[in-house]
């Protein structure tokens, strides 16, 4: 009996020793430090940090399964950032969309390479091997940098980092309205409607007084003179034209007489050149009357001769006693046809 009443006893004093070692042992293994992240946190007011030195950075959310992937590798890279001589950081776009809109990011994760002011894309994996082969290697050099309007630093990056910031804020309120207070999604999309239109109205009319404070008026006399000005300027300018427009009718018109002129000398050169072909024809039509004249004249007396001489050689037969008188009838015929031929050559002169 005492044997068995002392069994449930010893174990009581088992579990409660085991019990008391175990608090003992918490304690310690609390006092115990984790590890802390070599990952450094980017906001608005530190991000200016990555403009001196060399750094890498990464855009996540919370909710992207993707981004929850590649945390490990990042903290592994950052663990090695030290012999790498490179920072490593990291951006909540849900807590920081001002960094997410200067960096204009689109896509979740975003990688980017900083090297003194000088932000590049980094598109490969968000593996730890590939991203310390792309920092040894140096494979960002071979990368376009973002610069003008594109770097993070220039003040349209800026501006769209104000903008991304305002749309944050009307996001965590339109949370606040539809899931903490319980209202629905559509009372809230009137709220902001009617926000924008007066906040518009408002501006507007800051607009408008803002003009007026520094408008100065002028007098009334002054704008008299300015528009007797203006009016003087219209005439002259109307005076203007109608001379250039004389001018270029009086212009036209001499145009029109030289032309005319022009055409009358070359009717007249050209009846000079009919009247001066038609004399030439004429000259020409006489020359070959006359030509013909003295041909037929010379072939008259042609025939005339040859009727002498026939006549005269058969008196030359008969005998010595007529040889006298033929010779004396041929010395006329030749002179008779040398009088015809001067003549004829008279004529021709």
């Amino acid at each position: 009996m005492a044997g068995g009443r002392c069994g449930p006893l010893w174990t009581a004093l088992l579990v409660a020793w085991v019990a008391a070692l175990a608090a003992a042992e918490g304690p310690e293994q609390a006092l115990v430090p984790a590890e802390p992240s070599r990952v450094q946190p980017m906001t608005a007011s530190n991000w200016t940090l990555v403009m001196e030195g060399e750094w890498m950075l990464k855009f996540y959310a919370p909710w992207c399964p993707s981004c929850q992937q590649t945390d490990s590798e990042w903290e592994t890279f950052a663990k090695n950032g030290e012999t790498l001589q490179i920072s490593v950081g990291k951006v909540d776009v849900i807590q920081e969309p001002g960094l997410s809109g200067r960096f204009f990011v689109t896509t979740l994760p975003a990688f980017f390479h900083a090297k003194d002011g000088i932000f590049r894309r980094y598109r490969g994996p968000g593996i730890f091997e590939d991203l310390q082969n792309y920092i040894l290697e140096k494979k960002w050099q071979s990368v376009e940098p973002l610069t003008g309007w594109k770097s993070p630093a220039s003040l349209t990056m800026s501006g769209m980092a104000g903008l991304f910031s305002i749309s944050g804020k009307i996001w965590h309120l339109h949370n606040y309205f539809t899931v903490t207070l319980g209202i629905p999604a559509w009372c809230s999309y009137v709220f902001f409607i009617i926000a924008t239109l007066v906040f518009g109205l408002l501006m507007g009319l800051v607009l408008v007084v803002i003009s007026e404070c520094f408008y100065v008026p002028l007098p009334r006399n002054s704008s008299e003179h300015s528009e007797q000005n203006q009016r003087s300027e219209e005439a002259q300018g109307a005076e203007q034209l109608q001379d250039a427009e004389e001018e270029k009718d009086d212009s036209n018109e001499e145009e029109n007489k030289d032309s005319l002129l022009d055409d009358e000398e070359e009717k007249e050169d050209l009846g000079d050149e009919d009247e001066a072909e038609e004399e030439e024809e004429v000259d020409s039509v006489a020359g070959g009357v006359e030509e013909e004249r003295s041909d037929a004249n010379d072939q008259g007396s042609l025939t005339e001769a040859s009727v002498a001489q026939e006549e005269v050689e058969p008196e030359e037969a008969n005998g010595d006693t007529l040889e006298q008188p033929s010779s004396a009838g041929t010395e006329a015929a030749e002179d008779s046809l040398r009088q015809r031929k001067s003549q004829h050559a008279n004529k021709a002169l």
